[in-house]
């Protein structure tokens, strides 16, 4: 995108002379990472469809940036705008699900997470260095700018996150709202679509065993790279189907080309693209072999059995999620005969599920109704009669290469 040509859109000063719809209520989504592209198109399916809004995205300009986001948010066919444009104008309502560049936008916000919870797995941030103060999302340094509370509403999952806001940002409180996780809830509402997305997979009859990475040096990915071919040659292929996700990072910061290159060995691995199509996966899945994770705790809270492949560094957080999967799941051992490792991780499942549930989110299945209903609220619109609903998880489409 040339960034000094700006769009001619729904917004502006001469906008009434191009418009179809006038008078629609505008919504900006602020999209730096395709993580958060993904959790913010799950929140735009409560609203886009009513015809007194007008929905709109933009990529945040700084010094870098995450690589595809541009591309991710072309392929849903979103308007774009640019950063620039986007930032002189006011909108109606600010969507985002990252505190990156907050500061610029304007218009009443809604910050929600893009992983399960705000209070971080991790202890310490990536780029703290030897910090010995635990950080969360909810740090006073992320969430103000100079003394200004940025968001209007804070989407939280648990009460338990607005007791760590009101210790690490008390006057942000007011804006806290307890809404449960709509990931969760979409993926609660896909259980019945389960066999369509096993069939979309090929699966078939066989067991699948999904192999789920988060990103950084700590993850599976990192630590095991070889773990995804192993595990492929190990298991019987008439009685096992494996598939593998990815978080979008790991994409963006080495390129589709070279981790489609890292996986080429695998023959009959149904690798994911970052997009779309692992909740779907998720929900298809026998047997989960992860890592501390979001994709790992959704599994888990969703009652799949889990088995970690890999450990991060340093201890998650006390009562994350990452640390109940910890205590409750065993370690891959690959001196073991690794279906009685799946046998152990089915036996442990059940109270897995138990224990991770309510810390992933304490409104289970009302997250879209109180999360549309807060952004009516900012829009300053009377909400539609008709019950929200999550979105659905598409379906799974996995990148086209391996042989099955």
């Amino acid at each position: 995108m040339a960034h000094d040509v700006w769009v001619r859109g729904p917004i502006g000063l001469d906008a009434a002379s191009r418009v179809t719809r006038p008078g629609c209520r505008t919504v900006l989504a602020v999209v730096p990472t395709v993580t958060a592209g993904t959790r913010l198109v799950e929140l735009l399916s409560l609203l886009e469809r009513d015809l007194r809004v007008q929905v709109m995205f933009t990529v945040p300009h700084s010094t870098d940036r995450w690589a595809g986001v541009e591309e991710y948010v072309r392929a849903q066919h979103g308007l774009l705008l640019p950063w620039e444009q986007a930032v002189a104008h006011r909108f109606d309502l600010v969507l985002a699900a990252s505190h990156r560049n907050l500061d610029q936008v304007r218009g009443p916000l809604m910050l929600v997470e893009h992983g399960i919870g705000s209070v971080r797995p991790r202890r310490f941030s990536r780029k703290a260095g030897g910090a010995t103060v635990e950080t969360t999302g909810l740090d006073r340094e992320l969430i103000t700018f100079r003394g200004r509370v940025l968001p209007a509403v804070l989407g939280l999952a648990t009460e338990s996150e607005v007791d760590v806001l009101r210790e690490r940002c008390p006057e942000a409180v007011p804006a806290a709202v307890v809404a449960g996780d709509l990931c969760l809830d979409g993926m609660r509402a896909g259980i019945g679509r389960r066999e369509r997305y096993r069939r979309a997979l090929g699966v078939g009859s066989r067991r699948l065993v999904v192999l789920s990475s988060t990103w950084f040096t700590d993850s599976a990915f990192g630590r095991v790279p070889r773990m995804y071919e192993a595990i492929v040659n190990a298991l019987p292929k008439d009685r096992y189907a494996v598939a593998a996700v990815l978080h979008p990072n790991i994409w963006a910061v080495h390129g589709r080309r070279q981790v489609t290159a890292w996986l080429d060995g695998c023959r009959g691995l149904r690798v994911l693209p970052p997009e779309q199509g692992w909740q779907a996966t998720m929900i298809a899945a026998d047997w989960v072999i992860g890592d501390h994770g979001s994709t790992t705790g959704y599994a888990a809270a969703m009652g799949k059995p889990v088995t970690l492949a890999s450990l991060p560094d340093g201890r998650p957080r006390a009562g994350s999620v990452a640390d109940i999967v910890r205590a409750r799941t065993k370690l891959l051992a690959a001196d073991q005969p690794i279906e009685e490792q799946e046998e152990a991780a089915v036996t442990a499942a059940p109270r897995l599920a138990a224990e991770v549930l309510p810390v992933v989110s304490a409104r289970i299945d009302c997250s879209a109704g109180i999360l549309r209903s807060a952004m009516y609220q900012l829009l300053k619109l009377p909400e539609p009669a008709a019950p929200a609903y999550p979105p659905l998880p598409a379906m799974p489409q996995p990148l086209p290469g391996w042989d099955a």
